[in-house]
């Protein structure tokens, strides 16, 4: 690749590649183009899910991501790793078409132990089509209080494994916010999957698997084809035949001996330098920006990854990124006009005081996107 002549590559520079692709040096135009420009993005927290769109949509407020769920038009469930992405509603079958069955024997062992049978799974199916069929959705209480009256045990987990089942069979999906939209921000309605999403878009397992690769090393790269097989967990086979499908569209970037894969247009930033070294970011946990990766040292040194996620519990704090770099964590206290940000910097010294200002910005975003 010429361009990677012009300028000498580092871990920063890719962290600002990444940055690039993932609209967080320009952004874009709706919660909708985010979302499907992203393939997927982690919503674990549902709070946390909302301000990683918002960083990307200018001038967005929590309000218009809200409305983004309210309308459908962007859709929460469990389409890979057992874990809640925010996915576009049209690619959400055929995402499940590909990844549903390896995550069903993933956790065939605990189903055992919870004794899940598929008479089971297809008498809390029935239940639940009925009960929301036609309306506006139910809850999970409500949904786990028929079950248990119909003799399905929801205590110790059983419940929201049953649950998960059935949006994995694409018979339930999550669908808007549940109570107003000033508490909103811990559940959703439970849905009929077909009356939710009633036109989906159609694509066999090699294609689907192709698409998702294309779209994620064009959000996410620079990236490896280990980092999608990862954050799919679709087998390494299917994804090096996918990847022989697609690479013409794509630009390979070779660091530290691995090759790394990337859009053209993120490419050609390499040939004048790329943009976002002086960029502050006040990121949410969970940001795909650093969870988007097998491999996440390239941003966030591994001396400081136990700051991130305490104890490697799985948990992310909400992160400082300076320069295509994570420098430090954040957290918020307080609510409404009482409500503070505070950051706190790896380095004993503190930000500089030039990044001390851009993140005092990025604070003040934050706090007026979630009153918006």
């Amino acid at each position: 690749m010429s361009a990677s002549a012009k300028i000498r590559v580092t871990p920063k520079v890719m962290g600002r590649l990444r940055l690039a692709s993932q609209g967080l040096l320009g952004g874009f135009s709706s919660p909708e183009e985010c979302v499907s420009t992203m393939g997927a993005m982690q919503a674990q927290d549902l709070a946390s899910a909302f301000w990683a769109v918002g960083q990307r949509v200018p001038g967005s407020g929590l309000s218009k991501v809200l409305e983004a769920l309210e309308n459908g038009t962007v859709v929460r469930s469990w389409p890979m790793r057992g874990t809640l992405h925010l996915v576009p509603p049209q690619d959400l079958r055929w995402i499940l078409g590909i990844t549903t069955e390896r995550s069903m024997r993933s956790v065939a062992a605990r189903h055992r132990e919870l004794g899940i049978e598929k008479a089971d799974i297809a008498a809390c199916r029935d239940l639940a089509l009925e009960r929301v069929a036609g309306s506006p959705g139910a809850t999970r209480e409500e949904l786990f209080k028929i079950f248990e009256s119909a003799g399905q045990v929801t205590a110790a987990q059983r419940g929201i494994h049953l649950l998960w089942i059935l949006c994995q069979n694409a018979w339930l999906v999550q669908g808007p916010p549940a109570g107003t939209a000033g508490k909103a921000l811990g559940q959703q309605l439970f849905v009929a999957f077909d009356e939710w999403i009633p036109e989906s878009k159609i694509l066999g397992r090699e294609e689907g698997i192709a698409e998702f690769l294309l779209r994620y090393l064009r959000s996410h790269g620079p990236a490896t084809l280990q980092d999608f097989a990862w954050w799919t967990q679709i087998p390494k086979s299917e994804v090096r035949a996918a990847h022989e499908a697609i690479r013409s569209q794509l630009v390979e970037l070779v660091f530290g001996a691995t090759s790394y894969w990337l859009s053209p247009e993120t490419a050609a930033l390499l040939d004048d330098g790329v943009p976002g070294s002086r960029t502050v970011l006040a990121l949410p946990g969970f940001d795909e920006f650093l969870l988007g990766y097998t491999d996440r040292s390239l941003v966030l040194p591994p001396e400081h990854f136990q700051k991130v996620v305490p104890g490697g519990n799985g948990v992310f704090k909400r992160m400082i990124v300076s320069g295509g770099e994570v420098v430090g964590t954040w957290s918020r206290s307080g609510t409404g006009r009482t409500a503070v940000v505070v950051p706190e910097a790896f380095a004993p010294e503190g930000l500089t005081p030039a990044a001390k200002r851009s993140f005092e910005l990025q604070a003040a975003k934050y706090l007026r996107f979630m009153e918006r």
